[in-house]
This record gives C-alpha cells, sequence and structure tokens, in this order.
C-alpha cells in the first residue's frame, strides 16, 4: 500500500497513533515516520529511552538545517470531545484528535515537504529530529538526542504550532518547583496564637508572587518589537486582557497544592507544585533565590530550570523563513516571542540558532477537540519545503 503523501493524511494517521505523556510510549510513531524515510531513501536511526520513548534522526554529515518535531502528547483528558480524540478524524477543513496541533500536524508537515522534494528528485540536505519527552522536559527525548551529538550545532525549525505570519524566536524563562513546607501543628481552635500553619506558609509565598507579579521587566532592544508584535497576537488568540502583563511580568501557576492532616490540627505539612515563567530583562536564578529567602524553612526541588532564550532577528535564517512565509501567504511576517516553553531551550542553550515555526489552532492546544486546519498543514509543508530547498544549494 503507497504511503500517504499530503500533510492532512499523515497527520491523521499520526493522531491515531496513541502516544500521551504520561506515559510517553512514541515506538508507533516513530517506526511510521521511519517507513516513510526509508521510502524515500532517507536513512534514520533509533535513540532508544526507558518507557518506550524512542526518538528518530536522520542527519546526512552535509546538512546545515535541522527541522525538529516531538512525538508525544499530552493526555486526551476527561473532557467531552466532539470526536475520537485519537480517531484521526478530518472533516469541516480540520484534522480532529490530540497532538493535531501539538505537534503531529508539525510533523506531518516535515514529513510532506521532504517527500514533496525526493518526489521531484531533489536531494533534501536536511536533518530531520522527530523527539519523545517533550511534554514532560525533553530529558529522555531532544536532551539524549544531543547528548548523543548525532546533530552539530546548526540553523534549526522547531515545528510547534505558531500563528501563520509568526515565526517565534524566543521564549519567557521557566522555572518549575516542587516546594515542601513544614509548621509547628497545635489545636486548630487556638491558631494562629498556637502553631505554625504549613498551608498559610505556601499562602504567603503565593503572595510573595503576587507582588512580584506588579513589575515589569524591560526587554533588550533586540526583543522590543518582537515583544510589542508577540502582545497584540496574544491579545488576539486567546483574548486576554493587557497581554504585555504575560510578556513582560513573572507569571506563575501554583498547579498543585496538598497538605493538612483535618480541620481541627494546625497543618504540619503542605506540598505544592509550582510553576513560573521568567520574562526577558529578569533571570530565573534571582527569583529562586528571592523564593529561598522569603521562604527559609522550606525545601525546594528544582524540577526545571531555563532562562529567557532568543536567536537574534537578523540571523540568515530569520530571513529565509521570513521570505517562505511571504512567499507563501502573500504577507508580510513578523517574528515573535513566545509566553509557554518548547524544546527550542535546549536547542539553543546547545548551540543551535532556533526558530519555531508550524501550523496549529492555537486556541485548541491541550485542549478538548484539538484541531489543525487542513489548509494550515499544507502551507507549513511548502513553507518548509522552500527553506529545505534554500539550504540544499
Amino acid at each position: 500500500m503507497a504511503l500517504p503523501s499530503d500533510p492532512a493524511r499523515i497527520c491523521a494517521d499520526l493522531v491515531r497513533i496513541r502516544s500521551e505523556n504520561p506515559p510517553g510510549d512514541t515506538a508507533e510513531v516513530a517506526a511510521y515516520l521511519r517507513e516513510h524515510l526509508d521510502a524515500l531513501g532517507l536513512g534514520s536511526r533509533l535513540i532508544r529511552k526507558r518507557g518506550g520513548r524512542v526518538n528518530l534522526v536522520s542527519a546526512p554529515q552535509e546538512a546545515r538545517l535541522v527541522i525538529c518535531g516531538h512525538m508525544d502528547v499530552v493526555p486526551a483528558g476527561d473532557g467531552e470531545w466532539s470526536v475520537d480524540p485519537f480517531g484521526g478524524e478530518i472533516r469541516d477543513g480540520m484534522v480532529y484528535g490530540r497532538g493535531a496541533s501539538d505537534m503531529k500536524g508539525g510533523c506531518a508537515a516535515i514529513l510532506a515537504a521532504v517527500t514533496g522534494l525526493v518526489e521531484e528528485g531533489r536531494e533534501p540536505q536536511v536533518s530531520l529530529a522527530f523527539v519523545a519527552d517533550e511534554e514532560t522536559g525533553g530529558e529522555l527525548g531532544i536532551r539524549a538526542v544531543l547528548d548523543r551529538r548525532v546533530l552539530p550545532p546548526c540553523d534549526c525549525v522547531v515545528a510547534e504550532p505558531t500563528p501563520a505570519l509568526h515565526p517565534v524566536i524566543g521564549m519567557k524563562g521557566l522555572l518549575r518547583l516542587a516546594i515542601r513546607f513544614r509548621g509547628k501543628p497545635g489545636h486548630g481552635s487556638l491558631y494562629p496564637r498556637v502553631g505554625v500553619s504549613a498551608v498559610m506558609e505556601a499562602l504567603d509565598l503565593l503572595r510573595t508572587l503576587e507582588k512580584a507579579h506588579a513589575r515589569v521587566y524591560r526587554p533588550p532592544e533586540a526583543l522590543r518589537e518582537p515583544v510589542e508584535d508577540s502582545a497584540e497576537v496574544l491579545g488576539r488568540i486567546f483574548g486576554i486582557q493587557d497581554p504585555a502583563a504575560v510578556l513582560q511580568r513573572i507569571t506563575f501557576n501554583p498547579g498543585r497544592i496538598e497538605g493538612g492532616e483535618k480541620a481541627n490540627v494546625v497543618a504540619s505539612r503542605c506540598s505544592l507544585e509550582l510553576e513560573l515563567r521568567i520574562p526577558f530583562g529578569a533571570s530565573t536564578a534571582k527569583v529562586l533565590a528571592s523564593l529561598r529567602r522569603r521562604a527559609k524553612g522550606a525545601e525546594m526541588e528544582i524540577l526545571s530550570q531555563s532562562e529567557p532564550n532568543f536567536t537574534p532577528p537578523d540571523v540568515p535564517l530569520v530571513g529565509i523563513l521570513s521570505r517562505e512565509i511571504r512567499r507563501v501567504h502573500g504577507e508580510e511576517p513578523r517574528p515573535i516571542v513566545q509566553w509557554a516553553a518548547s524544546d527550542a531551550k535546549h536547542l539553543r542553550a546547545a548551540g543551535f540558532r532556533v526558530v519555531e515555526y508550524g501550523p496549529g489552532d492555537l486556541a485548541t492546544l491541550h485542549g478538548v477537540d484539538e484541531r489543525v486546519p487542513v489548509r494550515a498543514l499544507e502551507q507549513a509543508a511548502d513553507v518548509f519545503r522552500g527553506v529545505i530547498d534554500a539550504y540544499s544549494r
């Protein structure tokens, strides 16, 4: 049976192969993609890690460009989907299902672009990296690939979903913490005169972060315009009031909190899982030091930490990608920075010049009825073909 070459069908096929993380098993997705690369005559290798987290790399020695996509997806959850989240249904100009946008659509567009060039008799000079574990930090995904040194630092496109006219050149910093507070138990009827509540200690730290959120940080000069454009895009897509506050302030999410023994006992323990996004102009190290000073008696475990990072907007990769976006869409692209994080931070730390660009419906990322427009898949594949062609000459 002939393998599909159009990105919508490839995306639908990929959605039907479950790769929720956790547990993070990407072996079947990697096998599907490898079968395509084999059919195209493109050699590849598998990098296997525990739990079925398999990474697929095709890396010609002469390539000056890497295009990267991740194969794992977040769990479908218990929301009321109107479609089977793993059905890969195509209707009304959309491909539906968990991972359709984040980011099996991007993987499909990469594969379709390479397929198109090979079918034209071209030999695409591009390294491909389809990785696991992005949704839980990348230790067993892109970081494992980088540890093998099979991809020398060069220009890189990460096919994360982005607005069609806005390649992403940077991202806020990330600080993810597990914090354990200790209190002094006592009879609940005597608190706060007797005892120290670990729950209230956690609350005090969160109040401190509310105050920290009020401070506005100024980005470096090279990012002033991209940050302004990013705020406009963020507000338009998500309907957020004062979107500049998301980009220029510390944002925080107390994602999980648990503590105490019972209502009439002053809480002796409380655990908090906390995530902070750090704006350009700030430092994760300084924020962490401030938190430790504020919660001296708490134990803090760093689960993930990365500084705000970006690729300068004047590097050749940004120009080449912008030219291809202009060719396909007929409008002027404007680079932006993003409020979340991706594998791009690991690649930049390893010396790659990275831009994110790919198809998606950003409003449905990680939500019910996740979807990607078929037209967006086709246009992204066309953009990728142009970029790969430019680096193959």
